[in-house]
């Protein structure tokens, strides 16, 4: 059988899982559905305690700066796909959606980013720097170490701005993208300038973050601010304390709160980055439009800032969707609704010429 083929049933095979768990409503009719149309969820990916507990053995890899550890699923010949998850998530946000991808027949890989998990810096002596280039030189790294030059890019929150610096960046590193909340390009001057009182609020724990009480509350209570960071991204997400906390062992990471604080303190122009890093921010604050096939994602229920699609529907000049993924569905809507995420993967691959 022709390797074209093969994929091509293995993606029927995908839709075929997908319906029989969902209903035939969430993959009915063409994959290229209109801006702003809405993919309803099951019960099942509003609540946590059901589906896949495990992404399987872990493995290690020395890339760049890093050794960075990640979870394989699928054939090692299959077309790749990495998923990039955000803070203060980790991998296992898709502990469901990686198993519905190897079954389609995808190489799924998922990293943790520096400063989670099993990822550790080579050296101590390497600043623990959380620019947003920096992250996505990280993930250009550890594609190099594992020879993959194209894949599907995949992501939410920090996972969504790396996945879409990474398409600006290098657009022929990116086969195509799926990015959570559209498009999260920013820049330090974007950063420091005031918002209305009400669309700061949301923002309330990167200024939190800029002080030093706030690094030394967050270091001291990472496990509750991130699960109350939880319950306010996804309101009406049901998750248990097994989900969170399999997720929060994530944080005990020795380099975590250092990378998330820089992150955010450089963000707000807080705290100064490195000067071999200048060219790629400035290009990237150009707010530089993404050239590759891409479906953007939104829940219903994101209770993280974020932007209208309309705001950022032209950004895109390949090929281009939205979808407003209903029922509840919050901020980390890979594990909220794995089946809609998978879907938006499996499509935005057809949009390849």
């Amino acid at each position: 059988m022709k390797r074209k083929e093969s994929i091509g049933i293995s993606r029927r095979r995908l839709l075929a899982i997908a319906g029989a768990s969902a209903g035939a409503t969430l993959f009915a009719g063409s994959p290229l559905l209109a801006r702003e149309d809405a993919i309803a969820p099951t019960t099942a990916n509003t609540t946590a305690n059901a589906g896949s507990t495990s992404l399987g053995a872990l493995k290690q890899i020395d890339a760049g700066l890093l050794n960075v550890g990640y979870a394989e699923a699928g054939p090692a010949n299959g077309p790749a796909v990495i998923l990039l998850h955000g803070w203060p998530y980790d991998i296992y946000s898709f502990v469901d959606v990686a198993p519905l991808l190897a079954l389609a027949g995808y190489r799924v890989i998922v990293p943790y980013l520096r400063g989670y998990g099993t990822t550790r810096f080579l050296s101590s002596d390497t600043f623990r720097n959380g620019q947003p280039s920096v992250v996505a030189l990280d993930i250009i790294a550890f594609m190099d170490a594992l020879k993959i030059e194209k894949p599907i890019l995949a992501g939410f929150d920090w996972g969504a701005r790396t996945a879409d610096d990474i398409a600006v960046l290098w657009p022929d590193r990116c086969k195509a993208l799926v990015s959570v909340s559209g498009y999260l390009i920013g820049s330090q001057a974007s950063g420091k300038v005031p918002l209305a009182p009400k669309a700061e609020y949301p923002w309330w724990y990167q200024f939190y973050f800029a002080t030093d009480h706030g690094r030394d509350g967050y270091d001291k209570y990472r496990h509750d601010f991130a699960k109350l960071i939880w319950q306010l991204a996804s309101p009406k997400w049901n998750f248990d304390d097994a989900t969170f906390d399999r997720t929060a062992a994530s944080f005990d990471n020795p380099d975590h709160v250092a990378i998330v604080i820089h992150n955010y303190r450089w963000r707000l122009g807080v705290a100064e980055g490195e000067a071999k890093y200048d060219d790629l921010e400035k290009r990237l604050a150009a707010s530089p439009v993404i050239t590759v096939p891409t479906i953007t994602l939104e829940g219903d229920a994101n209770g993280a800032p974020h932007a209208e699609p309309s705001a950022y529907a032209n950004k895109f000049s390949d090929k281009y969707v939205h979808r407003t993924i209903t029922g509840g569905v919050g901020h980390n809507l890979p594990q909220e609704a794995p089946q809609a995420f998978a879907k938006a993967i499996v499509d935005v691959d057809g949009y390849v010429k």
